[in-house]
């Protein structure tokens, strides 16, 4: 399973056009937790500030969010991690993890249940997309600390497109496309216009290997999230190749707001977190860390 579709996954089911619902009014309480099995609830704030530190889970793999380079942990989210850290006053540490199938299936591994094999939780879980919907639906969790949004866009090369215009998904019903597979770019392309772009799909393993293809020449545009595919092309970015976010038909969700999550039984961690993010976006220091990667920053919804 792919990190860009686990992350998604919460809120698929917005991404399309469809009837829109009141929040929370087809919603089916879950069992409450005392009636249920057990779970791995993980630490009271108390806890980690006495233990001297923090655990955040990341998903691996994922640049240029997180990701191990040399042994260490490198990316956007392990930079916010310390920071969360430093404010509270602990040691971060990083646990790096697979994705599952599902955003709530990651949550429940991850947050508040831990798998069923050798399972535990963490502390924290960092580059969480945050939806209404996902506060109805999945109530072991407090979905908070909104520090960055995330968007679509289209990367292309600007030889491929030398009079000037910049590729639409119409496009595509003839110009080859790099995406991540199984994502939601590979989803929308392969529906849009009946399957009309089916036949110049390009699918690779990740988004950072799509975006890697266009670097080379090998497909004439790149659809995915923005920072992906900024972090891909670096300084080829703006000499070689372009970037836009056209419009996208049919597609309700082009963006999203992305945070953290927190066992709900640990409101009160969730609320020291929340207010280290609210402290860094404030002062710049998140804004900072997307600049120093080469990335644009995206002001979240909070």
């Amino acid at each position: 399973m792919t990190r860009t579709l686990a992350v998604l996954s919460g809120i698929a089911c917005l991404a399309f056009a469809g009837q829109a619902f009141a929040r929370c009014e087809d919603h089916v309480p879950q069992p409450k937790p005392q009636n249920t099995f057990a779970q791995d609830v993980g630490r009271e704030f108390d806890t980690i500030l006495d233990d001297g530190w923090i655990e955040f889970a990341v998903y691996e793999d994922f640049p240029p969010w997180s990701y191990e380079e040399a042994g260490k942990p490198q990316g956007v989210d392990i930079e916010i991690g310390r920071l969360i850290a430093e404010d509270i006053g602990v040691t971060p540490r990083f646990r790096l993890v697979q994705a599952d199938e599902t955003l709530d299936a990651d949550l429940r591994n991850y947050v508040w249940k831990g798998a069923i094999v050798g399972g535990r939780v963490s502390d924290v879980m960092l580059h969480v997309p945050y939806d209404s919907d996902l506060t109805c639906r999945i109530e072991q969790v407090v979905f908070t600390g909104q520090y960055a949004m995330e968007e679509l866009a289209i990367a292309y090369a600007t030889a491929a497109y030398p009079d000037g215009d910049a590729p639409t998904p119409a496009y595509f019903r003839y110009d080859t496309v790099a995406v991540e597979n199984d994502s939601i770019s590979d989803f929308y392309l392969s529906s849009f216009g009946r399957g009309a772009a089916s036949g110049t799909i390009r699918r690779f393993a990740t988004t950072d290997q799509a975006v890697k293809a266009l670097a080379r020449g090998d497909t004439m545009a790149a659809m995915g999230p923005r920072a992906a595919l900024e972090a891909g092309l670096g300084d080829g970015l703006g000499k070689d190749h372009k970037l836009h976010t056209p419009p996208y038909p049919g597609l309700v969700r082009k963006d999203w707001t992305i945070g953290v999550a927190v066992n709900h039984q640990h409101r009160d961690l969730g609320y020291a977190v929340d207010y280290a993010i609210e402290k860094a976006l404030a002062d710049g220091r998140i804004q900072a860390i997307f600049a120093a990667h080469g990335l644009t920053f995206l002001p979240p919804e909070r």
